[in-house]
C-alpha cells in the first residue's frame, strides 16, 4: 500500500501539483471570461432572479427547483476545503494564496457557467423517468468521445468517495472526538444512518434536505466567524495589505512561518480554489442536470452564483478569521503527524538567519537547496534527544520542545530510535512538541481568539459536521449519476449501500491514501471537461445569444 501511495503521489505531482495545472485550469476561465465578455459579471443580477424562480415554468422538465439544484451543487463544494481548505493554503502560500483562490473563483464563475450549460443541454431521462446529466453526457452525445465520457464517469465514482464520503466521515469524526470525546465509530454509525436515509430517497429528498442545511450552516459558521473578524478588528486592514501585497512579492517570513514564494502561493491557492468550489472539475453540472426548466442558458446562469457564494465569501471569510487572529504565524503544542514531519540531516538553528533561509528554498521547492533527509540514529533519554547531527522539522516550520513517548504523555520514550530517509523506523512512538498547525486546526484555534472565547471551536465542529455532511450527500448523487451511466439504473442501489458502509469505515480510518487518490481523481475529472468546454466554445456563445433573444421576445 505505500508503494501505491508513492505512485499516486507521483501521478499527483505531474498532474494536480504540477507547475502547468494552475495555468491551465485560470487560463480556460480566462479565455471564457474573454471570449464570453464577463458573462460573470454582466449576468449575476439576473442570475438571481431566476435562482428565486422569477422565470420558472410550471410544466418545465426536471426533478427539482433551480434554488435546490443550487444548495445542492453548493452543498457539494461548501464542505471541509472553506474550513480546512484555506487554512491548508495558508499554511503553505501565506496571505497571497488567498488572492489567488479569488482569482480562481472569479474565471471559475465563466468556467461553471459554461459547463452547467453545455451539461444540462445534453442530459438525459433515465429508464426511472429522473433526469441525468453531467460532461460525461455532452462527451458523448455532442462529441462523440464516449471513451472521454467513461473516463470521466469512472473518475467521478472514485472522486465521490475520495472527496465526497471518505475524508468527509473522517474529518467529521475526528473533530467530534476531539471536542465533545465522542467515539468515532458511534459518530461514523449514527450519520451513517441519517446519510442512508436522505440519499436512498434520490434527488428529491437530497435537494430537500440540503435547501434547508446549506442556508443554517452558512449562517451559523458566518456568525462565529464575525465574532472573530470584530475582536480583531484591528489586523483585518493590514490582513488585506499582505493579501495584495504579497502577491507580488510573495510571503515574508514572520513568526514560524518560514516564507512562500511566489510561485509556491500562487500553485496551491489555485489548487485550494478548485478544490474548494470544483469550477471547472465538472462535479456541480450534475447536480444542475436535475432542475426544472427547458433553458439550458438559464440554469447556468444560476451555477455563476456558486463560486461567488462558495469563495469570495465563505472562503474570505474564514481567510480573515485565520489572519486577523495571528495564529497561522504561530506555533502550537500539537501531536505531530508523520506525513508532516520530516528529519533532516543537519544542525539547523532556527535564530540563525542562513539557515532559515536554506530551509526557505527547501519548502518552496527552490532547486539547489542542499538539504537532504537524515539517516541514522537517535539517541533519547525521558522523552527528550541527546544526540546531534539532525534538525526535526514538522508541519513546515522548525520543531521546539520535541517529547517522543509511547502514547500516553507522562510514559516519555527512553531508548534509540533508527531514522531512515528522514522517516521514524517505529511506528508506535509519539512525537509531540510546537509548530505551526493546518487546516481544520488552524480554523478551528483561530475561532477561538473571538468573543466567545475556547468556546469558538465549537462553533467549527458544528460547521464542520454540517459542511462535511453535505458534501457527502451531494457527492452521492454524484456518484450515482456517474454509474447510471455507466451501467444503468439498477446500478444506483448497490453503489448506494457501498457508499453508506464507506462513510462508516472511514470514521475510524487512515484515508490519506483516499486523499491522494482523489487528488489525482479530481485532475482525470477536470482536464477533460476543460477540453471538451472549450471544443465546444462557438455553440456556447451561440446558446447564449438564442437565450438571449428568446427571453428579450417573452418578457418584453
Amino acid at each position: 500500500m505505500e508503494a501505491f501511495h508513492n505512485l499516486l503521489k507521483s501521478m499527483d505531482g505531474m498532474l494536480g501539483g504540477a507547475w502547468w495545472f494552475p495555468y491551465v485550469l485560470l487560463g480556460t476561465g480566462l479565455f471564457f471570461t474573454i471570449y464570453l465578455k464577463f458573462p460573470q459579471v454582466r449576468y449575476f443580477k439576473h442570475a438571481w432572479k431566476v435562482v428565486t424562480g422569477k422565470y420558472d415554468k410550471a410544466d418545465a422538465p426536471g426533478d427539482t427547483t433551480h434554488f435546490r439544484a443550487l444548495t445542492t451543487a453548493l452543498s457539494g463544494t461548501v464542505g471541509t476545503g472553506n474550513i480546512g481548505g484555506v487554512a491548508f493554503a495558508l499554511f503553505l502560500g501565506g496571505p497571497a494564496a488567498l488572492f489567488w483562490m479569488w482569482a480562481t473563483a472569479f474565471f471559475g464563475m465563466t468556467t461553471k457557467f459554461v459547463e452547467v450549460t453545455l451539461s444540462h443541454k445534453y442530459r438525459d431521462k433515465t429508464p426511472d423517468g429522473t433526469m441525468a446529466g453531467g460532461p460525461m453526457y455532452y462527451m458523448d452525445k455532442r462529441l462523440n468521445m464516449k471513451w472521454l465520457a467513461v473516463a470521466f464517469a469512472i473518475a467521478t465514482v472514485i472522486s465521490s468517495f475520495g472527496t465526497g464520503n471518505l475524508p468527509q466521515s473522517n474529518s467529521i469524526a475526528t473533530s467530534i472526538e476531539a471536542t465533545f470525546g465522542f467515539d468515532p465509530l458511534i459518530v461514523g454509525s449514527v450519520l451513517g444512518i441519517l446519510l442512508a436515509l436522505v440519499i436512498l430517497g434520490g434527488i428529491t429528498r437530497i435537494a430537500a434536505v440540503t435547501s434547508k442545511i446549506v442556508p443554517l450552516m452558512a449562517l451559523i459558521y458566518i456568525i462565529g466567524a464575525f465574532t472573530v473578524i470584530f475582536a480583531n478588528i484591528e489586523n483585518v486592514g493590514p490582513a488585506f495589505a499582505a493579501i495584495f501585497s504579497d502577491m507580488f512579492t510573495g510571503s515574508a517570513a514572520t513568526g514560524g512561518f518560514l516564507g512562500a514564494t511566489i510561485a509556491y502561493a500562487f500553485n496551491k491557492g489555485v489548487n485550494r480554489g478548485l478544490f474548494s468550489n470544483e469550477a471547472g472539475q465538472g462535479s456541480a453540472p450534475i447536480a444542475h442536470a436535475a432542475a426544472k426548466t427547458d433553458e439550458p442558458v438559464a440554469e447556468g446562469m444560476v451555477s455563476i452564483l456558486e463560486p461567488f457564494i462558495d469563495t469570495i465569501i465563505i472562503c474570505t471569510i474564514t481567510g480573515l478569521v485565520i489572519l486577523s487572529s495571528g495564529v497561522w504565524k504561530e506555533k502550537h503544542l500539537n501531536t505531530f503527524d508523520r506525513t508532516d514531519m520530516y528529519i533532516l540531516a543537519g544542525d539547523y538553528m532556527e535564530s540563525n538567519e542562513s539557515d532559515r533561509q536554506t530551509l526557505y528554498t527547501y519548502i518552496n521547492d527552490v532547486e539547489g537547496h542542499g538539504v537532504t533527509q537524515f539517516t541514522g540514529e537517535i539517541q533519547v533519554v525521558n522523552g527528550k534527544a541527546v544526540s546531534k547531527g539532525f534538525t526535526i522539522f514538522n508541519a513546515r516550520s522548525f520543531a521546539d520542545n520535541v517529547v517522543f513517548s509511547l502514547g500516553d504523555p507522562d510514559d516519555n520514550y527512553t531508548g534509540t530510535l533508527k531514522v531512515v530517509d528522514g522517516s521514524l523506523l517505529k511506528n508506535n512512538i509519539i512525537v509531540r512538541g510546537e509548530s505551526l498547525i493546518h487546516s481544520a486546526s488552524l480554523t478551528a484555534l483561530a475561532f477561538t481568539k473571538g468573543f466567545f472565547g475556547e468556546s469558538g471551536k465549537y462553533i467549527v465542529s458544528i460547521g464542520l459536521l454540517l459542511f462535511a455532511f453535505s458534501t457527502a450527500i451531494a457527492w452521492s448523487y454524484y456518484g450515482d449519476r456517474a454509474m447510471t451511466y455507466l451501467l444503468g439504473p439498477r446500478s444506483v442501489m448497490p453503489y448506494r449501500v457501498v457508499y453508506v458502509a464507506g462513510f462508516v469505515w472511514a470514521a475510524v480510518s487512515d484515508t490519506t491514501l483516499v486523499w491522494t487518490l482523489s487528488a489525482v481523481a479530481i485532475v482525470v475529472m477536470t482536464l477533460p471537461n476543460l477540453f471538451g468546454i472549450f471544443l465546444l466554445r462557438k455553440e456556447m456563445k451561440e446558446s447564449v445569444a438564442e437565450y438571449w433573444v428568446k427571453f428579450n421576445k417573452e418578457h418584453k
